[in-house]
């Protein structure tokens, strides 16, 4: 057996996490149209006859504004230490940008492989495509350069062809039945996270971090709470909307899609606290999963 480990890492909205969901072909990150989504490192499985692979997503890389972002760019950096591949994974169609310069200058001292990923080429025509790869392939010395499309699923099983090729460990390290490293109630809490994204404004999003505070399997339904938190009483009331219609429209939603998870019957119930400045805050920080309590 060949496996090992490889970090996909990129700035915030070029796709990571839906190329993650592509690779392994099933949802193990959240997605959605609004940038910075994964703020958690997820572990994605594949596995086929002979080969095991690990893929870390990691946290957009960014400017941070405030302790939770200095956070999540301190994660996702870490990760590209003790791997045997990274996938620097770029939106294609956007060009090149500041963030890409900035995380590239970070990957300068690496001894560690690094492959770029053009996402997003069905956003592109053939000119275009060529024209993406000569403009990256002279800042970087990059071992591979491979246009895809999470979203079409264009190219995925060609990358992992390349991916295969550098891989040396002969560990079986999850067993074969694994997608996923993350915990159900961690999974839990970012499907409800996502349905907020889905039909919160805008400015939402960033201020929302949700937490699983109950779990509990029974013989026919399983009791779940999850804590939504907020920073201000304003974004409270967008969350939970005119007598509480938005608030239960997330209920409805995540209910159905953990319901598909855990095939059993699921009793859902959300509260929503607004905490003020909790990204500022290590206790909240910690509590929610972003720092590790050592």
């Amino acid at each position: 057996m060949k496996s090992g480990f490889v970090s996909i890492i990129g700035r915030p909205n070029v796709g990571k996490s839906t190329l993650i969901n592509a690779i392994i072909n099933k949802k193990v990150a959240i997605t959605s149209d609004v940038s910075g989504t994964t703020r958690n490192i997820i572990q994605g499985i594949y596995n086929e006859e002979g080969y095991q692979i690990v893929f870390v997503d990691t946290p957009g890389i960014h400017k941070p504004i405030n302790k939770l972002g200095k956070v999540l760019n301190k994660q996702a950096l870490s990760l590209t230490k003790d791997v045997d591949l990274i996938l620097f994974v770029v939106d294609a169609a956007a060009g090149i940008g500041k963030g890409d310069i900035f995380i590239l200058n970070m990957l300068n001292n690496t001894q560690i492989p690094v492959i770029l990923v053009l996402n997003k080429i069905d956003e592109l025509n053939n000119a275009k495509i060529l024209k993406a790869i000569a403009d990256y392939k002279d800042i970087y010395p990059f071992v591979e350069i491979v246009p895809t499309s999470a979203k079409t699923h264009d190219n995925i099983t060609h990358l992992i062809t390349v991916i295969k090729k550098y891989l040396h460990d002969e560990v079986q390290y999850f067993p074969t039945d694994y997608y996923t490293s993350s915990s159900l109630k961690f999974m839990i809490s970012e499907i409800v996270r996502e349905k907020l994204l889905q039909v919160t404004e805008e400015e939402v999003p960033h201020s929302i971090a949700c937490y699983t505070t109950l779990y509990e399997e029974k013989s026919n339904v399983i009791n779940i709470n999850v804590d939504i938190i907020v920073d201000r009483d304003s974004l409270k009331k967008i969350i939970i909307g005119k007598n509480g219609s938005r608030l239960k429209q997330v209920g409805t939603l995540a209910r159905m899609e953990i319901e598909e998870l855990t095939q059993k019957k699921v009793y859902l119930e959300l509260f929503v606290k607004a905490i003020k400045n909790w990204k500022e805050k290590e206790k909240y920080l910690i509590e929610l999963g972003f720092v590790d309590n050592e």
